[in-house]
């Protein structure tokens, strides 16, 4: 995750904590933040390995002419 993204998920869930809205809506949004940060943590994830093997499939998409 990106630290600014991080940044930005941290202020929101700080606004949401001291906010006025009704506890179980507080809830629901940082559950929602939550969500938002396994997927962002998983995009990284997948990035990172398709890094690692791009140089083995490099190869392989030239020969099919795909770059």
């Amino acid at each position: 995750m990106s630290k600014s993204n991080l940044k930005h998920l941290e202020k929101i869930e700080d606004a949401i904590k001291n906010s006025n809205i009704k506890e179980d809506e507080k809830s629901l949004a940082l559950q929602k933040i939550k969500e938002w940060y396994i997927e962002d943590k998983a995009q990284d994830i997948i990035y990172d390995e398709l890094v690692k093997i791009s140089s083995k499939i490099e190869p392989i998409l030239k020969e099919l002419g795909l770059i």
